[in-house]
């Protein structure tokens, strides 16, 4: 049922409206309040779907009010309840994050109308942002060690600010993932995220990768062409092996940092940006700025927050719940039935030297499907993933 709140100081007028809506739909179980104080006290207490407040009240007014519960609970829609010479004042509480405005005495169609509607924007809030915690199944992160707990929580705590990002861990270990974790939990999630690999790209092309170019502005430059950085626009862009990228165009990437703005290659004029950047490298950058390889500068803005991915050998006790997901994935992709892992062939994978982190082991247990039994031993392990 929805949990509908009334904060009205006049008795007669919150009889009216508990009693139009409890008799009008079984499905709402209207409470009342009769002044501000109590009322916040009540959604501080409890969860409540919808809020109508009064606007003129003793103790504390309906604006007041409404600014408090904005600040408590921001997702609860609130619909103001306004007298003939509080118009003025109901239509700027809108601006202030109202639903919406309803004159005394209420009118029953339009009350009904304005709850229905009200109610149906807090179901699709409320749903939005269950989306936007849950994360794609292609970039799940599995694992229970205490490393990755501890991701996941920074996660959870950088992804809904545009706070920058540095990932760093050895090669294979799943960088990728937590910028796309990052990414989906953020409120950038509907917009794009762009990826860019910054050691793939050649050293002369990278500028024109990330920032595009004018016609002309080299040989092959036929026309005009948009950079990664205008594509992420509203999104986030994820500048995978940044330790790779060239000083040049590492002091054009510190400038869109530091004001937002590009410049395509071969034009002087400036481009407004609206991005996040996530960056990550296998590399020790404070050594690559030691070598005069990396701008110190660019290093600082870059790790406003630092995610430190942990290499496998450093959490072998999530190896079980990895095998067991790569099974499962590649059995599916693969259109055969699910293979298991005898608890002793688990085992010995756990006693491996994993040098190339999860991918290798991704790679080892894809082997295993085609090339092992049934369920697949220790023996097969030793035989077909013998490091």
């Amino acid at each position: 049922m929805a949990k509908i709140l009334v904060i009205e100081d006049e008795a007669a007028i919150r009889r009216v409206l508990v009693k139009i809506l409890s008799e009008e739909n079984d499905k709402y179980e209207v409470f009342e309040a009769e002044d501000g104080l109590l009322g916040i006290e009540k959604i501080k207490n409890d969860e409540y779907d919808l809020v109508l407040c009064d606007i003129k009240m003793p103790k504390m007014d309906g604006v007041e009010v409404l600014e408090a519960i904005k600040k408590i609970k921001p997702e609860i829609p609130i619909v103001m309840i306004s007298g003939h010479g509080d118009l003025d004042t109901a239509v700027n509480t809108m601006r202030l994050g109202a639903f919406d405005y309803i004159s005394k005495p209420p009118d029953l169609n339009r009350l009904l109308n304005t709850v229905r509607n009200a109610l149906d924007r807090k179901e699709l809030v409320v749903e939005n942002k269950r989306l936007k915690k849950k994360v794609s199944k292609n970039y799940d992160m599995i694992g229970e060690s205490k490393a990755i707990s501890d991701i996941k929580d920074i996660i959870e705590k950088v992804a809904a600010t545009d706070a920058r990002v540095l990932i760093t861990g050895p090669n294979g270990t799943g960088k990728e993932l937590v910028a796309h974790w990052i990414h989906q939990k953020s409120e950038r999630s509907t917009g794009p995220m762009i990826e860019v690999n910054c050691a793939a790209i050649p050293g002369e092309l990278i500028e024109s990768e990330l920032f595009g170019h004018v016609k002309g502005a080299f040989t092959s430059a036929n026309k005009d062409r948009a950079g990664k950085f205008e594509a992420a626009n509203g999104g986030t862009i994820f500048l995978d092996e940044i330790g790779d990228m060239s000083l040049s165009a590492q002091a054009k990437v510190l400038r869109a940092l530091q004001e937002n703005k590009i410049q395509r290659v071969g034009s002087d004029k400036d481009i407004k940006v609206n991005v996040r950047v996530v960056a990550a490298t296998n590399k020790d950058l404070k050594k690559e700025i030691a070598d005069n390889k990396f701008r110190e500068d660019l290093y600082h803005r870059l790790a406003v927050i630092l995610v430190k991915v942990p290499a496998l050998n450093d959490r072998r006790e999530d190896i079980p719940l990895l095998v067991d997901y790569f099974a499962k994935k590649i059995s599916g992709e693969q259109g055969s039935p699910v293979k298991t892992f005898s608890a002793k062939a688990v085992k010995q994978l756990q006693q491996y030297d994993w040098t190339g982190n999860i991918r290798e082991l991704r790679n080892v247990v894809e082997r295993l499907i085609i090339l092992g039994g049934k369920e697949v031993s220790e023996e097969d392990v030793k035989l077909f993933a013998a490091k």
